[in-house]
């Protein structure tokens, strides 16, 4: 996938990893960036078309599609995290994070597919995180959300291969932004974040794992989980 004169959308671009893709899309010689946001006035990227899209309001996700028939990439960035545990978290906050991370990344590729399509193909990002393959204790909601994500991608890869979509799945563990506010380990730059998926997608890559965790979560889905877990638990303590 060629970045310079592709059209992209972007999802969540008010804030975070979003408003970084937006940007540097830009800077790699985009011909045009839609930054789209629920919250469209909160979209500060020079430059770009501003829209509004709840991925959680269908006919928000086609009104999208209405006003940006031209797009050759899609990236699924929007997202979010509750902090919930799934047996005693907060049920509603738990289908929230389901609903939003699953079903909303679903309904927008479902919605661009066939524009897509009319473009040769173009390309899909789709943010996901380490917590694909690893449950954390006090978000293992959110977990489960981004391991169904993780699925949703491959699925789609496979689907739309025919058509010429190339699919890519961003993992990493945390990046430097609102999301995680409040955690004391070490974050990510989002700028080397963006820059590591976009090097990834014009290399024709499928998969960009970014950082250490990500890359050792990832080995862990094929070690014996008892012992992989032990492991990691003993990096949290």
């Amino acid at each position: 996938m060629k970045i310079a004169g592709s059209v992209a959308l972007v999802t969540g671009a008010n804030r975070g990893l979003g408003a970084h893709f937006a940007a540097q899309l830009l800077e790699r010689g985009a011909a045009k960036v839609y930054a789209a946001a629920r919250n469209p006035d909160a979209v500060t990227v020079a430059g770009v078309e501003v829209l509004a899209l709840d991925l959680l309001d269908q006919a928000s996700i086609d009104a999208a599609v209405r006003a940006a028939p031209d797009v050759t990439l899609l990236v699924n960035n929007a997202g979010v995290s509750a902090g919930q545990n799934l047996v005693r978290g907060d049920q509603a906050e738990v289908r929230r994070e389901m609903e939003t991370n699953f079903f909303g990344t679903l309904a927008v590729t479902r919605a661009f597919a066939d524009v897509l399509a009319a473009h040769r193909g173009g390309a899909i990002v789709n943010v996901l995180s380490a917590l694909s393959f690893f449950s954390f204790l006090g978000a293992t909601s959110y977990s489960a959300s981004k391991a169904a994500e993780w699925s949703l991608t491959d699925g789609t890869r496979v689907e739309l291969a025919e058509q010429g979509t190339q699919v890519l799945g961003l993992y990493l563990g945390g990046a430097d932004t609102d999301m995680m506010a409040g955690y004391d380990g070490p974050l990510l730059d989002p700028a080397e974040v963006v820059r590591a998926a976009l090097d990834g997608l014009e290399a024709g890559q499928v998969e960009v794992l970014v950082d250490d965790w990500s890359r050792m979560t990832k080995a862990g889905v094929a070690q014996d989980p008892a012992a992989f877990y032990a492991q990691a638990a003993a990096l949290f303590a």
